[in-house]
């Protein structure tokens, strides 16, 4: 736990000092994310936080992670950076959804050419195609759920911290350095980025964190348990940007929306303010909401099958009736014609 402390407590200070530096670089360059109908910031803020976060966390594991274990994460690195770099251009050019989507696929195949995929049934086709699937929905997922100032960057620091955590229980080095950059770069940006935020991540961070969250859910492994039981924790642990973008997917589809290029203020953050609560509130409830599902990730790794499942349905059904209330929750509906009024490939929110 010391060396995983070291790697996140400088990835910290990195952040923390990049930031800021990357936030007055940000503007120079045209990063700047500027206010529109479907956004809910009402000034330019720059869009270069994911740009700090990306060197934090590089940094932070090239220097004090051990060589052997560094060379063996170059394909991580490799599709991560390819994310990070996508979403880059995407906040100062933009990109179109295809685009984005063949760059995610590639970063995608570069994990799996490497030998890091899912390994939960005997077919070796399935389990490619669950790899690709589980790639490209979390970085996808956490792209979409960076719509609230603190939101994405909490969330990613807590389930970091929880696979930190699940790393360091059944002993893999590897990956819980991975997690430690990534909580303490993600923890460095959030000093600049809760309400009210002076910079946002941008796609280039959003991206690169939903990549490297999902991979590191791919390499953790649990010798104490079954497969048949622990392939839930990691998707316990994303559970919140999973639903997230359920909910938005389908609230969009109802509405005959594509929910990947459609802008709107439909998420879960959004609907929590139409009920009432603050956006600082709203982000904190949906903190405790990952926390929660991190700690019953925990419960799985020493559950028995029945109890296991017994867990997974109380939580997909909890999960189910979230998303039929919050779907009924007016929210301000997105426009038809937005995909043609906003930048091609621009983060829809």
């Amino acid at each position: 736990m010391a060396k995983y402390l070291l790697i996140a407590v400088s990835a910290f200070a990195l952040a923390a000092v990049g930031t800021p530096l990357a936030r007055r670089l940000a503007p120079q360059l045209g990063m700047v994310d500027r206010p529109a109908a479907r956004k809910i910031h009402a000034s330019p803020m720059p869009l270069m936080g994911g740009v700090a976060i990306y060197l934090a966390f590089l940094l932070a594991l090239v220097a004090l992670g051990d060589r052997f274990y560094v060379r063996e994460v170059i394909s991580i690195l490799l599709g991560a950076s390819l994310c990070s770099f996508m979403g880059l251009w995407d906040d100062r050019s933009g990109l179109s959804a295809l685009a984005r989507l063949a760059g995610q696929t590639v970063a995608a195949g570069i994990l799996i050419a490497s030998g890091v995929r899912v390994q939960l049934f005997p077919y070796p086709a399935v389990n490619l195609g669950l790899t690709l699937l589980w790639v490209l929905t979390i970085t996808n997922a956490m792209n979409l759920l960076d719509n609230m100032d603190g939101l994405s960057g909490g969330v990613a620091a807590i389930a970091a911290a929880f696979f930190l955590l699940l790393a360091a229980m059944s002993g893999q080095y590897l990956v819980g350095a991975l997690a430690a950059a990534l909580l303490g770069a993600s923890i460095g940006f959030l000093l600049y980025n809760v309400n009210p935020a002076s910079i946002f991540m941008g796609d280039s961070g959003s991206l690169f964190l939903g990549f490297m969250l999902a991979a590191v859910g791919i390499k953790l492994r649990f010798p104490a348990n079954v497969t048949f039981v622990t392939w839930m924790i990691p998707v316990m642990v994303l559970g919140l940007p999973i639903f997230d973008t359920t909910l938005v997917s389908l609230s969009r589809l109802r509405q005959g929306l594509n929910p990947l290029t459609t802008p709107g203020k439909d998420h879960v953050s959004h609907r929590l303010v139409t009920l009432g609560l603050s956006r600082r509130e709203a982000v904190l409830v949906l903190y405790l909401v990952c926390a929660a599902l991190g700690v019953l990730a925990m419960y799985l790794t020493q559950a028995t099958v029945s109890e296991g499942y017994v867990v997974g349905a109380v939580v997909l059904l909890v999960g189910i009736y979230a998303l039929v209330r919050m779907e009924q929750v007016y929210v301000e509906r997105p426009p038809r014609a937005s995909a043609r009024s906003a930048p091609a490939g621009k983060k829809p929110g």
